[in-house]
């Protein structure tokens, strides 16, 4: 197992400064969203420059640190046609961008059938599902172009809510270049956490070929809602998470996620020290 955090936990330093940081933390790989890691400049698809993608692979390269996940995390599900139509546009770019920042994988959530992106009953109709797979096909047909991988990443407020709907989006598309990020705690609300085993189980069981990246944050219940915290702080079975891991994806990357700079590194350390025990 390789541990990552998301670059926009870290305290915010120029690029030039944020990746070497990353590194004496003591962390391998990082998954990064663009337009919230850097604040020096805009990043639009006309900045997403081949010369851009070099200066952050050579900084990786300089500081040993893997990009694990380009996150470009927008709604394929989106009612509007026109913004539908920017947004793939936006994917395509990502993936570009990647072939030439030497990161396989681009990240993102799977959609919600409003244009706010929230939760809403019809989110878990079978009518969305085949929407996001209609809508996600293209986006993985140029991944295939440009040798990347496509990893979405199941979200119980969101349309793939869970490992069947995953497995079906899988299964519909049938491409080897589409795979999933696997955030247990994004599978859970408060009416399912006493299945997250299951829920774990059933992932593994369904999709455990197709698991690209993990994601690696906590929950504790807060009202209506799960609040996500770090790893180790709440209520998630790492004991069962981390087995598996180390049973079926070795050397697989995981990001922490919700990490604060002040709790990140023990954090790190925490999932380390867990998983050389199970």
């Amino acid at each position: 197992m390789q541990i990552g955090i998301r670059a926009h936990d870290v305290e915010y330093t120029p690029l030039h400064e944020l990746i070497p940081r990353i590194h004496e933390q003591g962390f391998t790989c990082m998954h990064i969203a663009l337009s919230k890691s850097i604040k020096e400049f805009k990043v639009d698809i006309s900045a997403m420059t081949p010369g851009l993608a070099m200066y952050i692979k050579n900084l990786c390269t300089e500081n040993h640190v893997d990009i694990a996940v380009l996150g470009n995390y927008l709604n394929l599900a989106h009612p509007d046609s026109e913004k539908l139509k920017e947004i793939t546009e936006k994917y395509v770019a990502h993936l570009r961008f990647a072939s030439i920042l030497g990161c396989s994988v681009v990240g993102t959530e799977t959609g919600a059938v409003n244009a706010e992106y929230k939760y809403e009953a019809a989110n878990h109709d079978r009518e969305a599902l085949d929407l996001f797979v209609k809508n996600l096909t293209p986006v993985v047909r140029a991944a295939e172009k440009f040798g990347q991988i496509v990893a979405i990443e199941p979200v119980w407020k969101h349309i793939v809510y869970g490992p069947e709907q995953a497995r079906y989006v899988l299964d519909e598309i049938g491409s080897s270049n589409l795979q999933i990020i696997f955030d247990p705690v994004n599978m859970l609300y408060p009416g399912n956490i006493d299945k997250q085993d299951e829920i774990i189980e059933k992932t593994f069981e369904l999709l455990a070929k197709d698991i690209a990246v993990i994601h690696m944050k906590d929950f504790e219940v807060d009202g209506d809602e799960l609040k996500s915290i770090p790893a180790g702080m709440g209520g998630l079975n790492y004991e069962l998470l981390l087995s598996k891991i180390k049973e079926h994806k070795p050397f697989i990357q995981c990001t922490l996620e919700n990490t604060k700079p002040e709790n990140a590194v023990k954090t790190r350390e925490f999932v380390q020290d867990l998983y050389e025990k199970v």
